[in-house]
């Protein structure tokens, strides 16, 4: 039989020599073949049933916040964002995902805010413009929507997202904000936020959600921060531009690590003329701070 010769040949490339397929027509071995048949077909519905049982299952917290929400379906994909800057800088987007009421880090996102000013700190639309931008892909490439979109904020930062969602035609998608203050829950069209006992499974979750996508975001504006704050600091050594001072930090990690790196590691980055400015540069300034401690002293 063709798939026989198939098995025998995938064998002999995982043995590494020649393999070869008897198929018994009775006796002791016959028998044995057959019960492992009958085990492993065991085995195989065991598992397929175990797979329907963990889809059908819904968590608890899951049920509670269909039941809250009045959803008509559970929510078991919640997608949820968050903005963050330092006083209109560096404002960027987090995007956390949580299947079943866990967290699923292979689909979390982040972005660059690209069309708000630094100067305005408009946090509405920064919101407006991230919501745009994902479901928009999501459309786009045929993504998966998530059963309920969740955005860190008051009403506010809820109207700004679902002024996105009809642009793209989704204005009857589910979707929620998270007040901080109150930790009040609103929804579309409705001015009181949702009733939702404090000691709920549901709100518990909801807050688990936007504790993790503010956790997100807050780390993705400090590692731009800190690396556009180490980048200037490179850019003041002569012969060191953008280029330069991003393959410096990508070689050997921060400002430190390039000030303590010796010549020869130096040059193998920038080559020996950048190197030896670069450590002319940390011996000076560590002259000038011994200088400027010393006179303290003094003026002491």
């Amino acid at each position: 039989m063709e798939s026989e010769q198939i098995l025998q040949r995938w064998l002999q490339l995982r043995k590494g020599h020649v393999i070869s397929i008897l198929m018994p027509e009775g006796g002791d071995i016959f028998k044995l073949v057959e019960m492992c048949k009958r085990n492993a077909k065991f085995l195989l519905d065991e598992l397929k049933l175990q797979k329907l049982k963990q889809k059908d299952f819904i968590p608890a917290a899951i049920s509670s916040l269909q039941r809250d929400l009045r959803m008509q379906h559970p929510p078991r994909k919640i997608e949820c964002f968050d903005i963050s800057h330092f006083q209109g800088t560096e404002t960027v987007a987090s995007m956390v995902v949580f299947e079943d009421g866990k967290p699923k880090k292979s689909e979390y996102r982040k972005f660059k805010i690209k069309t708000v000013a630094p100067a305005d700190v408009n946090d509405f639309a920064s919101m407006k413009e991230v919501i745009h931008r994902r479901y928009k892909r999501v459309q786009e490439e045929n993504l998966e929507m998530p059963q309920l979109i969740m955005v860190d904020g008051g009403k506010g930062q809820l109207s700004s997202a679902l002024e996105s969602l009809k642009e793209l035609g989704l204005e009857k998608h589910p979707i929620i904000s998270l007040a901080k203050r109150l930790e009040d829950v609103f929804v579309p069209n409705e001015s009181e936020p949702v009733s939702i006992p404090k000691s709920s499974s549901a709100l518990r979750l909801l807050q688990q959600i936007r504790d993790e996508a503010h956790r997100f975001a807050i780390t993705f504006h400090r590692s731009l921060r800190d690396k556009r704050t180490l980048q200037t600091e490179l850019d003041l050594i002569e012969g060191i531009g953008k280029k330069k001072a991003t393959e410096l930090l990508e070689a050997f990690g921060s400002v430190q690590g390039v000030k303590f790196a010796t010549a020869e590691q130096l040059a193998e980055v920038v080559g020996e003329k950048v190197a030896q400015k670069i450590q002319e540069y940390f011996v000076s300034e560590g002259n000038e701070t011994e200088l400027s401690s010393m006179k303290q002293t003094d003026a002491g």
